[in-house]
């Protein structure tokens, strides 16, 4: 990608940066033909985590002229955007617009992950906080007074600063990111909920107050990264099946030339008319028609069955067969991109994107999550305060509101049992298409 390349424009990222989009061109290439003038470009966008997420792209996309579907996949944090027609909709620049970062999708080896490592991090630190804050309240519910409470409480605040600061940091940026380009996600509610329980607290503190509640906006945290730590474990081990399926296609293939040259080249750059030589014990990295050559195929990833198949020249061969025992030369048919066990991966990642029934009411149901729940707790508050005058305790009502509801639990828990489910099923040899 140049910024030089014909189309491409100037973009600010996340960060206020200058980045440059990737051209028309460059999207055309990295896009795949479905027939009909119709043709997919994936995008790897990295911010997707929630349902709301989802609802927003899917929803933005889908208003984009030529554009006739768009899919996230929040397990591989992909969108895949069908389009039709000569001009490339501008899909990249609205992601951009609403605060998701994307780029072509470009499969990466043994990537180190990074997300966990930061959630990992984010847990150690809120626990710390957490255990060392709740050994000060223990004082405090005890029975300390006067000037040992304050005391107490200025430590717990001091301890508590770093912790939302750096783990809570994972929630802040998520739910700025959403108010900031106009949208809400299930991070806000959360944001708000321990912001607004240590400001109170803060002030209890200033006001030689008999209670502080840091305990609860830093165990609050603790929790919620131990469940969103899970839950991307989980849906890593999810992904498991997918890698694994794509670690079967060869990374490259012996190619004879016409002057009787040989060329080991990556399995990318592999084109159709191309001759392949194929040793014993070498997979087959693109469909193809068996040109010269007798061996016996390992055929069960295509057709579950276990027993050699038997091959001679004039058969076609599938890409991600094993060959078994003697040498073939093939003649390429088709791109690495557009061969059975690239249709295979993409079949999978589809599984687990699709919409099922509940899944898309949990869907639906988060989308109105977030300004439902401010919506309650904002009501509570009117409503004590109309009820007692008191606006210390509406404001402390409303903040437990806030607290008490768990935002990920619904768009999160359909998704993971979907996907746990494609990946079992196919461990089990039966592969989910929808």
């Amino acid at each position: 990608m140049s910024c030089c390349a014909p189309g491409a424009e100037m973009a600010l990222d996340l960060k206020g940066a200058t980045s440059v989009l990737p051209s028309s061109q460059e999207i055309r290439l990295a896009s795949r033909s479905l027939g009909d003038n119709l043709r997919q470009t994936d995008l790897s966008v990295p911010a997707v985590h929630c349902a709301a997420c989802i609802q927003t792209i899917e929803a933005a996309l889908g208003k984009l002229d030529h554009v006739e579907s768009a899919r996230v996949n929040l397990s591989t944090k992909r969108v895949a955007v069908q389009w039709r027609g000569d001009e490339v909709p501008p899909f990249v620049a609205a992601l951009g617009r609403l605060g998701y970062e994307a780029h072509l999708f470009a499969p990466e080896v043994d990537d180190k992950d990074k997300t966990l490592a930061e959630l990992i991090r984010a847990v150690a630190v809120a626990g710390f906080a957490a255990g060392n804050i709740m050994l000060l309240s223990v004082s405090v519910w005890s029975g300390a007074e006067g000037a040992t409470r304050d005391l107490f409480h200025w430590v717990s605040a001091l301890i508590a600063i770093p912790a939302l600061a750096f783990a809570g940091g994972i929630f802040f940026r998520s739910a700025w990111n959403a108010l900031r380009h106009g949208g809400m996600n299930m991070d806000v509610p959360i944001a708000v909920g321990v912001s607004l329980a240590y400001a109170m607290s803060l002030y209890e503190t200033i006001n030689h107050g008999d209670h502080a509640y840091f305990d609860a906006s830093v165990s609050l945290l603790f929790f919620l990264l131990i469940g969103r730590t899970l839950d991307h474990v989980m849906r890593e081990r999810a992904r498991t099946a997918v890698k694994g399926l794509s670690q079967l296609a060869a990374r490259g293939a012996m190619v004879l030339r016409g002057d009787g040259a040989r060329d080991y080249l990556p399995v990318g750059e592999i084109e159709p008319g191309m001759q392949l030589l194929i040793a014993a014990g070498e997979r087959i990295p693109v469909d193809g028609k068996i040109i010269q050559g007798t061996s016996d195929l390992d055929c069960s990833l295509a057709s579950g069955e276990s027993t050699p198949k038997n091959v001679a020249p004039g058969e076609a061969v599938q890409a991600g067969v094993l060959n078994l025992t003697g040498p073939l030369t093939i003649q390429a048919a088709a791109a690495a991109k557009d061969s059975f066990l690239a249709e295979m991966v993409r079949l999978m990642e589809a599984a687990e994107g699709g919409r099922a029934q509940y899944r898309r009411i949990a869907d639906r149901v988060s989308a109105l999550y977030a300004p439902v729940v401010h919506l309650t707790a904002f009501v509570t508050f009117l409503g004590w305060m109309a009820a007692t005058g008191d606006w210390h305790r509406a404001m402390t009502v409303a903040i437990a509101v806030l607290i008490i509801t768990c935002p990920c639990a619904l768009g999160l828990a359909v998704p993971i049992v979907q996907v746990v489910a494609a990946r079992r099923l196919f461990e089990n040899g039966i592969m989910v298409k929808d």
